[in-house]
């Protein structure tokens, strides 16, 4: 039993490190090309990195032992139970729950209430958020027990979006966009899609594949259309003057974008009480509707409870190294770049550490293994996420781009939604769920440090840009351009089995 068990461990922290390469290679390109500087303290950057692929291949362990089981549990038997009201208040509770809490959501709260002068409210907005991820659970869950297709809720929310963006503050666009790519967390989305896929099994008439996913989809849509009409009330109350507390606005920047104290090993321990905390109101619901509404105890609670352990032990080990190890020399490059005023290297490291990061994305990879697992081979997890690194290494090369130029961000936005759609009607059914869900997966643990770092960095050193209007965006390039490649790649998959066919 121990033998087997240290034999999976070390075949997944074989893969871990396989996918922390890329982000090596790009890092030390641009440190030894570029920068042409040996960091400091290169052997807590090496220790940092070596704890990244322990903390990955604990999380993968905690997931298949843990998160997976039980959330696909849930899922049967509230179907079993067949009370619509509690399986609604469960997907509503478990959605606000987890998005409250989530500590990109803080930051980047705050960070948007600093910046305005304290016109957008940290609190309000965190609410607002919590609460569109709460309704998009309840919505999926919805579509899930009526069968409905997922993308005539999809175009219709894009409608929506574009529509009130057209109304809303240019002040609140950026962040709304980006709020879409900052709610799924690194333990949210294994639930949900556990949960998804599980209801979608239980039910007769349901395809795991087709209807268990887009639950993700569903979290990432609705924060843009909240976030939108809560800055439409916002600025309607308190309108905007010119050059209002602009030097309020360039500090908060400046305090976004300045390169960080080297690793504090006292300040780093709480990160694993954030951890905890993150995890806790999960449980909570968890362990409140298995116990109080369904009335049932967990099945295998020891073998559950070593999984989620071993998911917060994973988790804590990984933002660890990070810390350690990727995000002090990753912002120092992206900050010395902006501040080179060479356009082309700014592109290419957007590129590079968009698809390097994305593909150690524990999110990501949750997700890869579910949809292998359901569409019984024919999504390859490696292929898949390949193809969502390259999504995501396109869309911060493009926002890079975009924020150079000084274009409006909805522009590009429409234009990508509007070949989102085109291919929704050309792809595969079996693939449009995944890539609607592959566009919230990419922006969590890894990718949202270093591409606010960037996008913010670069509306600071580019003279006529407004960190507020200009800063954000990059998050909801990375959010878009996955579901285009996602949905690309099924075509051509679908395409290769019809000529195998004939």
């Amino acid at each position: 039993m121990v033998s087997a068990s240290l034999k999976i461990f070390l075949s997944d922290l074989k893969s871990s490190f396989k996918d922390l390469v890329p982000i090596i290679a790009v890092v030390a390109f641009f440190q030894v090309a570029v920068v042409r500087a040996v960091p400091e303290d290169l052997p807590s950057i090496v220790a940092g990195l070596a704890i990244v692929a322990v903390g990955l291949a604990l999380f993968i362990r905690g997931l298949e032992l843990g998160i997976f089981p039980i959330g696909e549990n849930l899922a049967t038997d509230f179907a079993k139970k067949g009370s619509f009201f509690w399986l609604m208040l469960f997907a509503f509770t478990i959605g606000f729950s987890t998005t409250v809490a989530e500590p990109a959501l803080i930051a980047i709260a705050d960070k948007a209430a600093a910046i305005s002068a304290g016109k957008i409210d940290a609190f309000f907005l965190r609410m607002t958020v919590a609460a569109s991820v709460g309704f998009a659970i309840s919505l999926g869950v919805f579509r899930i027990l009526t069968g409905h297709p997922i993308h005539y809720y999809i175009i219709t929310g894009y409608v929506l979006v574009v529509s009130i963006t057209f109304f809303a503050p240019v002040e609140i666009v950026g962040l709304a966009y980006d709020s879409g790519g900052v709610t799924t967390s690194t333990v949210t989305v294994p639930l949900v899609a556990a949960l998804g896929i599980g209801l979608a099994s239980s039910i007769k008439g349901r395809n795991p594949a087709v209807d268990g996913f887009g639950l993700i989809a569903f979290a990432s849509l609705t924060p843009m259309i909240f976030v939108q009409l809560y800055g439409i009330v916002v600025y309607a109350i308190s309108p905007e003057t010119a050059h209002e507390s602009f030097m309020v606005m360039e500090e908060a920047v400046r305090e976004t974008v300045e390169v960080h104290e080297r690793f504090d090993p006292w300040d780093i321990l709480w990160d694993l009480v954030a951890v905890v905390k993150d995890v806790a109101p999960i449980l909570a619901v968890i362990f409140f509707f298995q116990y109080a509404v369904i009335r049932k105890r967990v099945a295998h609670l020891h073998k559950i409870a070593v999984g989620i352990v071993l998911v917060i032990l994973g988790l804590y080990a990984f933002i660890l190294g990070l810390e350690m190890g990727l995000f002090p020399i990753g912002e120092t490059i992206a900050f010395q770049l902006t501040a080179m005023k060479n356009d082309m290297l700014i592109y290419l490291f957007g590129f590079l550490i968009g698809f390097s990061t994305t593909m150690a994305e524990p999110s990501l990879l949750a997700i890869a293994i579910k949809a292998k697992e359901v569409s019984e081979g024919r999504i390859h997890d490696t292929v898949l996420r390949v193809s969502v690194a390259i999504g995501v290494a396109l869309g911060i090369a493009l926002g890079a781009y975009r924020i150079v130029a000084g274009d409006p961000l909805h522009y590009y936005i429409i234009v990508g939604y509007i070949v989102v759609i085109v291919l929704t009607w050309l792809a595969p059914k079996y693939i449009v769920p995944i890539a609607y869900d592959s566009g919230g997966v990419t922006t969590s643990t890894v990718t949202v440090p270093l591409v606010a770092a960037l996008g913010l960095g670069l509306a600071e050193n580019i003279e006529g840009r407004n960190p507020l209007i200009d800063g954000f965006g990059l998050i909801a390039f990375a959010s878009l351009f996955p579901m285009i490649t996602v949905m690309a790649y099924g075509i051509y998959a679908d395409y290769v089995a019809k000529k195998e066919e004939k």
